[in-house]
């Protein structure tokens, strides 16, 4: 009887659906803004879909010519989402089933770097173009003398290493313009040779050729010695003061040497099949080298942040900091190991300490998730409102909401957004629009499922999560600490092995959370470092091991803080949302030409140019600043709490949220390349006629692969900052960062949504029970994606850890043992206490004490004035004896 009814009860439903749905269907329909979720395949709707697509409107208008800031607002609108201001309004294209245009699915392979030739490419600015030619000239008018009526491809090994010496040998001189004729040539030679290949291949092949060939007979020591001459020239650093404007011919000496460096480095850093063994071992030596220190406690990485902090102290403004952040990045990667070299090493550390393996590795994880749909907005909801009117009856709502919840409640979190993104911004929505979106985009998709679709389109959805859940040490004792606090009425502080009195789904409880316990290196190292500070006698000094990432940070350590102010500071100029002050660093000396264009299209030239410099500047800053931070916290944690807090001091937590407050999706999907001036088509291909055409021609991308690096990068940076910092997280909080975050999902790449996921979790309980409420499918996305720990109520406001009171003690604390673990490690001075005395007194005045001439030479004036004319108070010296 109860199945007769519910049956006929579903009937009745169905058939209420169909009187609604007819009538309808002949009327002009709305696009739908969401797109289907990823993997839905739409054809099974017939042209129901198909046609009737809106199209996008038309692009922006062209950038503004000679303008620095050609894309992006400065980030300062009028709104109040948040204290950063948000950005303007801009039109959005409408998203059709098949593929979004603002939203499409992007697929992107994360990893240490981009393609080789890409890399080798961003080290050249536009404007840098007619000085390929120039290092051609310089090099055949000298090998046309040395080498008569043959080719540098047609000699042989020993000729080609004699003039490689002939070269070298022409550095020495005295005379600057004939030194500078020689580099050119020398970066001819890592350039490729370019005039003597027939595509771009060779050029590349030979590039890596030259390279190890000009590493073998010592260049890069050459060009170092070369590069401290620059770096110490005054005269040249002058000169830049007085100039109103510095441009390119400021920094060519500087610029040649930078490339042919970076040039030597990526080339042999980068690791082929074909590789014959010699090369091999000269990359090895060559990682020694760079890793070790070239002067006394002076590794070559730190040089470069001297240049770095140099510039943007102001007293050498015509550095081309885009390479000397180049060369950085990839002499950190070469010589500390990229992400695959990071994870074997934590897997062979927590092997050393007798820890279990890892449960997964995070970047095949990432790699194997899939995007969610992104969610819409307050305002494109408000405008789907207003054309549904009188389109669908308010009194079948209720029903058609039960519909999708039951179809779409499992199947995609941001299949359909919420009622109210923010809390800000929910109060001025009405409730029922989910519902409208819901009706709109179910009644074209329910009746034709059980007709049409079969079982092979049915995408096929993870029956697990994606991780392993992990559960700390402390996480168990504040379980235990509650339970006992509840059934016996006092606590055994950190015992977790005594549950006597307590119930047996505690036992069970216990046991679960000891299963899932997650012990990082990060823990052992914090427990030996309590245990030298409490026995630094008995214990005795600890055994470091000298690795290139020790090196460098005992190298950094008193001038890391100006080494971080100096790397934001540059990342806040290159940001798309900074607005141009007077008082800010200039970061174009590298681009700007001496003579500024004078036709539209060499501004929109100079425009991609400078827009690609910007870029490419924030790409090699995010890259460096998370390899530092990801191989320091492997090294020791302290080491990483050290630069964590100079960076939160610094105020990169506001300028990473500053960076994401613009149109992130117009970010990445900005194209500021042009093919054809890149390296090395340029040099191998004749440049056609500037022209519109020409500017964009060949750039068929669907994003930009170093932006999207850029944005992982930085939110990368931010999840490691903020991870288990609870003072870190209220920043996010009131820097209202939730809204900013939230349109960062628009982006349609999984480890990007990843990470903006994590930052939202971690805030979500000082966020409040309206902005949970209101954002229920941002919280289903965080349960499907992001990783539990039990018994973290992330989702309420219930945890012990989010007493704001507690928040300053946090970070003095942390900072204390960061200072106790400098000083215990890297002080050159012992203590005074533990230091050996001398109390024989026989042997104290025996001791012979070298004193300087001129103190012989003064010798009576210095008893007169120190001695015989200084009054003696006979009675205090006895009272202290």
């Amino acid at each position: 009887m109860v199945r007769a009814f519910i049956s006929l009860f579903f009937l009745f439903i169905f058939t209420v659906f169909i009187i609604i749905y007819f009538p309808c269907a002949a009327q002009p329909r709305v696009r739908p803004t969401a797109p289907p979720p990823p993997g839905f395949t739409l054809q099974f709707l017939g042209s129901r879909w198909g046609a009737g697509v809106c199209s996008p409107p038309p692009p922006p208008p062209p950038p503004q010519p000679g303008h620095p800031k050609i894309w992006g607002g400065d980030g300062e609108g009028a709104g109040s989402a948040s204290p950063l201001g948000p950005p303007a309004p801009t039109a959005r294209p409408r998203c059709s089933p098949q593929g979004s245009l603002d939203c499409p699915n992007l697929e992107f392979g994360y990893g240490d770097a981009d393609g080789h030739g890409a890399e080798l490419s961003e080290l050249y600015s536009y404007t840098e173009e007619p000085e390929f030619g120039t290092n051609r000239r310089c090099f055949e008018e000298d090998f046309h003398t040395q080498v008569r009526g043959r080719r540098w491809l047609e000699l042989d090994g020993a000729q080609q290493k004699a003039y490689v010496m002939h070269l070298l040998d022409g550095l020495e001189v005295v005379n600057r313009d004939k030194r500078l004729k020689v580099a050119r040539a020398i970066l001819y030679l890592a350039q490729g040779v370019f005039g003597d290949c027939a595509n771009e291949g060779d050029v590349l092949r030979w590039s890596r050729h030259n390279s190890f060939l000009l590493y073998q007979l010592g260049t890069f020591t050459a060009f170092l010695e070369l590069l401290n001459m620059e770096i110490d020239n005054s005269q040249a650093c002058s000169s830049a003061l007085r100039k109103p404007a510095i441009s390119l011919a400021d920094s060519t000496e500087l610029r040649v040497l930078l490339s042919v460096m970076y040039l030597m480095v990526e080339n042999i850093r980068v690791e082929q099949e074909s590789d014959p063994p010699e090369w091999k071992t000269c990359r090895e030596t060559f990682r020694m080298e760079l890793g070790f220190p070239v002067r006394p406690e002076e590794p070559f990485a730190l040089l470069l942040f001297t240049m770095v902090t140099k510039f943007c102290s102001g007293h050498a403004p015509h550095f081309p900091m885009k390479k000397v952040l180049l060369l950085l990045w990839k002499v950190l990667l070469f010589t500390l190991g990229g992400f695959e070299a990071l994870q074997a090493m934590k897997v062979r550390k927590r092997e050393e300490l007798g820890l279990p393996p890892l449960p997964e590795d995070s970047i095949q994880v990432m790699r194997s998730m899939r995007a969610a749909s992104p969610p819409t907005y307050c305002i494109e909801l408000l405008e789907q409102q207003q054309q549904k009117r009188g389109h669908r009856s308010r009194r079948v709502r209720p029903l058609m909401k039960q519909d999708s919840l039951d179809i779409y409640n499992e199947r995609d979190p941001f299949k359909n957004d919420e009622a109210g993104i923010d809390e800000e911004e929910g109060d001025e929505v009405d409730s029922g629009i989910e519902g409208e979106l819901d009706l709109m985009e179910r009644d074209a998709i329910i009746p034709a499922m059980p007709a049409q679709r079969t079982p092979i389109e049915r995408v096929s959805f993870p029956k697990g999560l994606p991780w392993a859940p992990k559960v700390r040490q402390k996480d168990i004792e504040h379980f235990l600490e509650a339970s006992r606090n509840k059934f016996i009425g006092f606590t055994l502080g950190q015992d977790t092995e005594t549950l006597i009195g307590l119930p047996r789904p505690i036992h069970e409880s216990v046991k679960t959370l000891k299963q899932h316990k997650y012990i990082s290196i990060s823990d052992v190292q914090i427990k030996n470092e309590e245990e030298l500070e409490k026995c630094p006698m008995s214990l005795g000094e600890e055994e470091v091991q000298e690795t290139p990432c020790e090196i460098l940070y005992r190298a950094m350590l008193y001038n890391l803080p100006q080494y971080m102010i100096a790397l934001l500071k540059i990342l806040l100029a290159a940001a798309p949302t900074s607005k141009a002050k007077t008082d800010s660093i200039n970061i174009l000396a590298d681009v700007l030409p001496e003579e500024m264009p004078i036709t539209v299209l060499q501004s929109m030239k100079l425009g991609m140019d400078v827009n690609r410099h910007k870029e490419i500047i924030v790409k090699s800053i995010s890259a460096l600043l998370l390899l530092l931070l990801k191989h320091l916290k492997l090294n020791h944690i302290y080491q990483f709490e050290y630069v964590s807090q100079h960076l939160v001091f610094a105020n990169c937590i506001p300028l990473i949220l500053k960076f994401f407050n613009q149109n992130i999706m117009s970010y990445i999907t900005a194209k500021n390349s042009i093919s054809v001036l890149d390296y090395p088509h340029c040099t191998v291909h004749d440049l056609p006629e500037l022209t519109a055409e020409s500017l964009e021609a060949g750039d068929n991308n669907q994003f930009c692969w170093r932006n999207l690096f850029s944005c992982i990068n930085l939110l990368r940076i931010l999840n490691k900052l903020t991870k288990w910092k609870h003072s870190r997280t209220m920043m996010l909080v009131v820097f209202k960062s939730a809204p900013i975050l939230k349109r960062a999902l628009k982006v349609k790449q999984a480890m990007m949504q990843l990470y903006v996921l994590k930052l939202l979790k971690i805030q979500t309980k000082y966020l409040g029970r309206q902005w949970r409420k209101s954002n229920m499918k941002t919280m289903s996305a965080i349960y499907q994606k992001v990783r539990h720990r039990m018994n973290d109520d992330w989702a309420y406001g219930n945890d012990i850890d989010a007493r704001p009171w507690d928040f300053q003690a946090e970070e003095c604390t942390l900072r204390a043992n960061i200072e106790a673990f400098n000083s215990r490690r890297y002080d050159k001075p012992q203590d005074s206490e533990f230091a050996p005395v001398d109390n024989c007194l026989q042997s104290v005045l025996g001791q012979r004490l070298e004193l300087p001439e001129d103190f012989h030479c003064s010798y009576e004036l210095w008893l007169e004035r120190e001695v015989f004319s200084q009054p003696i108070r006979w009675e205090e010296l006895l009272h202290y004896q």
